[in-house]
């Protein structure tokens, strides 16, 4: 019923916009017959509204995936180097919670594991909102970061990697089979947030998939229960977004291209010493304007990535 309303509503907002179409040009054809300048203005206005929203229906077109609809869970995980892959992975973080909160996604975060003296060793967060999955996909891979380190005494460059998961969330209607016998859970005092209860009592939980190796660590719910409950969800989620890599890549095997999984799936470089760059290396797509980029400005790099994804398929 979800699906059936929300198709009903994509339906009713085209032919909403069809019909705006069809008066403003019946009412431009009068104006001009008429010379009526003041209506003319108006109608340039409406035209100038219409294509705006033209344009964000026609993005909209280029969600196409089965789970796009559905929110996401994204993952970031310091790559080798220490503190600088960790303030690295800590600054992507921020980059994409600044994104959430300009897309209007409501954001949670699910765990996070603090960095030995600065930044973070990795942290998952939730980003609710229609389309949140469709949108972060074009995120997972490997993001490199070029800059004159603040943690060099002698000022050098150094460069960074860590790498970005995204996977959809999944609800009841969607089928992942996980066998008791298959998943390992331990509880633990939890370290980071949640409040003064979460810290007294082994509220924190961790599961861990044997025949996968899957590890989910949840801790930042009130009670032992609900972290339970969600990393079950982000267990399911990470199952099936291995399941959706595995298609991609026999998919990628059939037409012959070559397929680089993991670390080796470098996406996109962030260049601030000794110019200010971030491009894209799957679309070519680049900007000067680094800060905006860092702020979460993101979607010219996703909307590149969506139309790529479209021309190959």
């Amino acid at each position: 019923m979800r699906e059936l309303t929300a198709l009903q509503e994509e339906t009713t907002t085209w032919r909403t916009l069809e019909r705006r179409a069809r008066d403003a040009a019946a009412l431009l054809e009068l104006a001009i017959q008429e010379d009526h300048a003041d209506l003319i203005e108006d109608l340039e206005h409406e035209a100038l509204e219409i294509e705006t929203r033209l344009s964000a229906l026609e993005f909209q077109l280029l969600f196409s995936g089965e789970y796009d609809r559905h929110n996401a869970i994204l993952s970031i995980h310091a790559g080798a180097g220490g503190t600088e892959s960790q303030d690295w992975a800590q600054m992507l973080m921020r980059m994409y919670l600044r994104y959430g909160a300009a897309h209007n996604y409501q954001t949670d975060i699910l765990e996070e594991m603090p960095g030995d003296e600065a930044g973070i060793k990795s942290v998952t967060i939730r980003f609710v909102g229609e389309y949140a999955y469709g949108r972060l996909k074009a995120e997972r891979g490997v993001h490199r970061l070029v800059r004159l380190s603040p943690f060099d005494a002698n000022h050098r460059r150094h460069t960074s990697f860590a790498l970005v998961e995204v996977m959809p969330e999944i609800d009841d209607t969607v089928e992942v089979e996980i066998k008791p016998d298959d998943v390992r859970v331990d509880i633990f005092h939890a370290s980071g947030h949640g409040g003064q209860n979460v810290q007294k009592v082994a509220t924190a939980v961790r599961l861990t998939h044997l025949p996968t190796g899957i590890v989910v660590t949840c801790q930042n719910e009130r009670s032992q229960l609900q972290n339970k409950e969600m990393a079950f969800k982000v267990l399911r989620s990470r199952l099936l977004e291995l399941e959706i890599e595995k298609r991609e890549q026999e998919k990628a095997r059939l037409k012959g291209k070559h397929v680089e999984a993991g670390w080796g799936n470098q996406i996109r470089s962030y260049v601030l010493h000794p110019y200010q760059m971030v491009k894209d290396h799957r679309t070519e797509y680049e900007t000067s304007r680094t800060d905006l980029v860092l702020d979460g400005e993101l979607d010219a790099f996703i909307e590149a990535y969506l139309r790529m994804q479209v021309g190959n398929e």
